[in-house]
């Protein structure tokens, strides 16, 4: 055999998966969530520390799941961006201490690549063009998808991410940490019309987008209802807010969808598994007549067989040239 063992942990979870080349053997992901729950929200210092425990074992798991050795390993691939600092370092350092000992060459992924690339793994992988849509926790963005080796951003968030924002909201209404699953689970009983909130930016021509307005009228809607107003429309506020944030992430792909010549539309990041935005965007497609390639839940979230997917068509860095090779916060990569 000859698979790719990739890591990675730019946020809480840590994860690993082995890939036959579009063929998933193994993909391995242990979620933080209750580590961070009591703070609200991901403290970096816990993160990482809970990663430095973790990456081992699950490396491991994923190696005896998918009944392979370190031996059947071609490459060792990474996330080495975007993410929180320390987390990325842990991933990056393990993937080192796995790869230099046996000569192997390291693949060094863009976090943001990797779930675009998510797309491209078994069954039925979507080839390009295509546009998608990433929607996460730390990043929003319109990905235009022409090769394999990587995308171009054709608009971004210029300040919370959508994933961001119904964790914000969640927190404002009660729901607790994680919140986007818990917030949409509420909107299912609640009257999406019931309030009216803004779908920002939609007379701008542009594709950027923005989620802090939509936060801040929310904010001051609980504040007129009051706290026994909010109990009881608990419900209504947040199927409002969703709908308003949902019309918005639709809109701009729409948009996108008018400024050229595209065959189909893909979703990525940890908010592309939401319901209501899948059933927004597949009958935008539906009334276009374009193909949607919706991957599985357990590949929305943060995930290393996203991360072993972008792999495949990046380039290898070969021993030891990358042992000087780190990890950093920003998009992009870092010259050797």
């Amino acid at each position: 055999m000859a698979l790719i063992l990739a890591i990675e942990t730019s946020c809480d979870d840590t994860c690993a998966a082995v890939l036959d080349g579009p063929r998933i053997l193994a993909n391995t992901i242990s979620a933080q969530a209750d580590a961070h729950a009591r703070f609200g929200g991901i403290v970096p210092e816990v993160a990482s520390r809970h990663h430095l425990e973790l990456t081992v074992p699950v490396v491991e798991a994923a190696l005896a799941e998918a009944g392979a050795s370190l031996d059947d390993v071609e490459a060792v691939a990474v996330t080495v961006a975007p993410g929180l600092i320390g987390a990325l370092l842990v991933g990056v350092s393990t993937a080192k201490a796995i790869a230099a000992p046996r000569r192997l060459p390291l693949i060094p992924v863009d976090h943001l690549q990797g779930h675009v690339a998510a797309n491209f793994l078994e069954p039925e992988p979507l080839q390009p063009p295509f546009l998608c849509l990433v929607a996460s926790g730390g990043h929003t963005l319109l990905a235009a998808v022409r090769d394999r080796a990587g995308h171009e951003v054709l608009g971004q968030t210029l300040d919370d991410a959508a994933g961001e924002a119904f964790d914000k909201v969640a927190r404002l209404l009660g729901l607790g940490y994680p919140g986007g699953p818990a917030l949409e689970r509420l909107a299912a009983e609640g009257d999406p019309g019931g309030f009216e909130l803004p779908i920002a930016m939609s007379r701008d021509p542009g594709l950027d987008f923005s989620f802090s307005g939509l936060k801040t009228a929310l904010v001051y809607l609980c504040r007129e209802l009051g706290p026994d107003g909010v109990e009881e429309r608990r419900a209504d506020l947040a199927a409002s807010f969703q709908a308003a944030a949902v019309g918005q992430l639709t809109a701009k792909l729409e948009r996108a969808l008018r400024g050229g010549e595209w065959g189909a539309v893909a979703l990525g990041g940890g908010v592309a598994a939401n319901g209501s935005l899948r059933e927004a965007v597949a009958a935008l497609c539906e009334r276009r007549g374009l193909r949607l390639k919706l991957v599985p839940g357990e590949l929305c979230t943060d995930n290393a067989a996203m991360i072993g997917s972008a792999a495949r068509f990046a380039p290898r860095l070969p021993y030891p040239d990358y042992l000087a090779y780190d990890a950093f916060a920003g998009g992009g990569q870092p010259a050797a």
